[in-house]
Formats: structure tokens, sequence, C-alpha cells
């Protein structure tokens, strides 16, 4: 599935209720009706904006009003703004990814984009009445941690980057400190990247290591869609920060989309603080 796909795919997930249907980004995000819907879902308040519009000015003022909104709430946190309501209206399929990366990485889409993503963009410009081609590479994605704005590097990076083979000697005393405390519920890890996956063992871990039973109504014990195990993972959560710990820096939707440096860190929280737990 290609990454403009995924992006089509949580625009309809979230536009779900509204009976709105996405099928091609340019043809169907130009008029400024998708956007409006989108973020008035997304950040769950009402524009002031004509329901339909069919005239060119009247889509112009619905866009200049929605993206009013969007710049200013992407501005603040740094965003850079490289979209306008021309470049949206007539279609730049540039400037509309990189809207809809912006608006997934502020409001923590569930979605996990590639990592270096670019295109290289012809720009042509006119001089003394010649045209002239340059080549620009447009990136739409750095890594998901510095889009979000996570810019501290850690420990994790650095053995991610530099020293693999270390990994997994960290990766073998985790799963040997886990295995020490889910045993007793006769339960076994054995890939780090997957088993935690869906929360059910990091709650049940949570339990295990602060002593004390986890009530089944409070999690899904085997969840089935992608909502289900981000709530069991958002709720491990809270029992950490019920048990002292900062707040992870991984996202729960990270943790369910198998990324291996935000499980290896959650898990690692846990190492540090509960290693001596019998």
């Amino acid at each position: 599935m290609s990454w403009q796909q995924v992006l089509i795919d949580w625009i309809n997930d979230v536009l779900v209720e509204e009976r709105i249907i996405v099928k091609t980004l340019e043809e169907d995000l130009y008029d400024g009706q998708v956007l409006q819907k989108l973020l008035e879902k997304l950040a769950n308040r009402k524009l002031n904006v004509a329901e339909v519009t069919q005239s060119e000015i009247g889509q112009k003022q619905k866009l200049q009003t929605v993206l009013e909104s969007v710049n200013g709430l992407l501005r603040p946190q740094g965003w850079a703004i490289k979209w306008s309501v021309n470049s949206i209206h007539t279609k730049n399929m540039v400037a509309i990814l990189h809207l809809l990366v912006a608006l997934t990485m502020h409001f923590r889409a569930p979605i996990r984009l590639p990592e270096h993503v670019s295109v290289q963009v012809v720009v042509v410009r006119k001089r003394e009445g010649i045209l002239q081609t340059s080549h620009v590479t447009e990136e739409f994605t750095s890594t998901t941690e510095m889009m979000m704005g996570r810019f501290e590097r850690d420990a994790f990076d650095t053995l991610f980057d530099h020293a693999p083979d270390k990994l997994s000697v960290v990766k073998k005393s985790l799963i040997t400190f886990v295995n020490k405390h889910l045993n007793k519920l006769n339960l076994e890890v054995t890939e780090l990247e997957t088993q935690f996956a869906d929360g059910v063992y990091l709650v049940l871990l949570m339990g295990l290591l602060e002593d004390y039973f986890v009530p089944l109504y409070n999690f899904y014990l085997t969840p089935e869609s992608f909502e289900q195990k981000a709530h069991n993972v958002a709720f491990s959560f809270e029992l950490m920060q019920d048990g002292g710990l900062k707040k992870p820096k991984a996202r729960p939707e990270d943790i369910v989309n198998l990324d291996l440096k935000s499980t290896l860190r959650v898990l690692y929280n846990l190492f540090t603080k509960y290693k001596h737990v019998e």
C-alpha cells in the first residue's frame, strides 16, 4: 500500500460518520469541503463557513477559513507552512501532502507513515523570456520522532544507529526481565517486537510488578481492532504513571504499530525501576 493510500484511508476513517469517501487527494480536497469536515472532526469544533460552494470564489473563501484555522494550530508548534489557498485550490499535490502530513502528526493519527519520504519536483521559471528548469527535492517526512517534536536523542537512538550488536544484548536482558514476572501467569515472551503490540502483556506486567490484580473490565483481554489494542497500551501507560514512572515518550499507536524502538523504551523504563522486584 502506498503512503498516499494510508493518508486516504485515514481521512475516510475519520469521516466515516459523515458518509464522505475520498478516492483521490487532489480531486477531493481542493475545494475545501473535505478539509473543513476533517478539521472539524479532528479539532472537535465547528468552522463558520458556507456548507456547499460551487463558485471558485466561494471555494477559495472556504479554503481561506479552513487553512487559517489549520495554520493557527500548527504555527505555534513550529511547523513550516508549505501550503496556501492557491496551491491547494490548483490541486498542487506537493502542498496537499505537506498539509496532510502536518495534520496527521499534530493530531497524532493512529497511522504510521514511512520515514524520509521525498520527491523530486521540477521547477520551471521564466527568465528574460527563456524557460529554465531546475530540480528540487521536496521532503515530506523525516523521522517520526523529529516530526512529533521529540528532538532529544537517547540511548536507544545510539544503539540502533551505532551498536546493533549491543541491541541484541539489551533485548535479551529485557526478555529475561519480563518473563521472570509473566511466567507467574504461565505466559512467556520470545518476541519483543510483536508480543507487546496489543497491550495485554503490558497491562498484566504492571499488575505483577505493582502486586495487584487488574480487573478484566478495564482492558481487552483479546483485542481485535487497532482501537482496542491502543486502548490497552494507553491504559498500561496510566498504570505506569500511577506507579510513579514518567509518561512514556512513545505513543500507544507506536507500540501497536510494532515500532521496536518505542517498545524497548517503555520496557527499559520498567526494567530500570523494577529490576530488583522478585
